[in-house]
């Protein structure tokens, strides 16, 4: 049984595995980049052209996909943290943006209402109505808006060229 034990080995023992030189790891790099998985007769060839154990270029390989797979996965979470950065970001510019709009909304609603003061005293400031949930539509177009004053128990649409007016054309209102 001694015979399979003291056979003549190609390569070192564990108790005599070499470390790695730079050439080597070099080696090992530029064929880890051109593919990341080590087929069988690639990893024979590479034991040979480096001179160590077909094990010690497999167990290489398993530990640099392991800090491979770390460092993307680093780099894909710093990719999202900034793109949820980007997001927030975005969300409160909107959420100023609609708190300008809402303003904007009612002092269109005052002037609408001033003006049918002028037409017809008898209208009230709070007889002014808008859809609200057309508003909210991500599809959102000013016809789909529905503004109308109500006049004694009548509901008057508002046209969207008279809205225009007091808004201003490119969305700024007058002050």
């Amino acid at each position: 049984m001694d015979f399979f034990h003291t056979q003549n080995r190609k390569y070192p023992t564990k108790r005599n595995k070499q470390r790695l030189n730079q050439e080597q790891v070099s080696l090992l790099e530029r064929s880890f980049i051109s593919n990341n998985r080590l087929e069988p007769e690639r990893k024979l060839q590479l034991a040979n052209q480096l001179g160590v154990p077909p094990r010690q270029v497999a167990i290489w390989y398993q530990n640099k996909r392991a800090r491979w797979k770390t460092q993307n996965l680093k780099l894909d979470y710093n990719e999202l943290q900034l793109k949820l950065e980007n997001a927030l970001v975005e969300k409160r510019r909107v959420e100023k943006e609609v708190e300008r709009l809402k303003g904007e909304l009612e002092k269109a609603k005052e002037m609408v209402c001033t003006l049918k003061q002028t037409v017809d005293p008898q209208v009230s400031c709070n007889s002014i109505s808008f859809d609200h949930e057309a508003a909210r539509s991500s599809s959102l177009h000013a016809a789909d808006v529905n503004c109308s004053i109500e006049n004694n128990g009548e509901f008057l649409p508002l046209n969207e060229d008279f809205y225009a007016c007091f808004i201003g054309v490119n969305g700024s209102s007058w002050e």
